[in-house]
């Protein structure tokens, strides 16, 4: 009499279990490091707009009272190009600028909110759901912001 070995149900059923734990450990890891690179675009994006608006500043002697994500950035008397286009948001959110022509303030919503943030911002007509912990612990936007140097943000 031959017996043929083959895989219970019981053994498929625990294998299956064991992959599916591993698999979900693996997609909640993949999850953060997308969210992490994202949010290091959205801070190096503020940073390539903060270099244009400083360049545009040394040329004209104020910043501009509003730009246009996803456009250049120009000067419309001498048709100087300092930036090609300003980024969007990766995710499709809009970043926030503010400016009166002496000062500016960028600003973009984190998705990662396992960081800790330096300062607690708060921008008015821009709103973040993400809450992350600042310096001292308390609970805040997961807003990361620039501004000149004659301003906070």
């Amino acid at each position: 009499m031959n017996k043929k070995k083959a895989f219970t149900l019981l053994e498929l059923l625990i294998v299956i279990i064991i992959l599916g734990v591993l698999s979900s450990f693996i997609t909640s890891n993949f999850l953060i490091s997308l969210k992490k690179g994202r949010d290091a675009r959205r801070k190096g994006d503020l940073e390539q707009i903060q270099r244009a608006l400083e360049l545009y500043y040394e040329d004209k002697r104020a910043y501009p009272s509003n730009i246009s994500f996803g456009q250049s950035l120009t000067d419309t008397e001498t048709g100087k190009i300092y930036m090609n286009k300003i980024p969007n948001d990766p995710s499709g959110n809009s970043y926030k600028y503010e400016s009166d022509g002496t000062y500016y303030k960028l600003y973009a919503c984190l998705e990662n909110n396992q960081q800790i943030l330096p300062y607690i911002s708060n921008p008015t007509n821009f709103t973040c759901n993400n809450f992350c912990k600042n310096n001292q612990g308390n609970n805040v936007r997961c807003i990361w912001g620039v501004s000149s140097s004659n301003t906070n943000p």
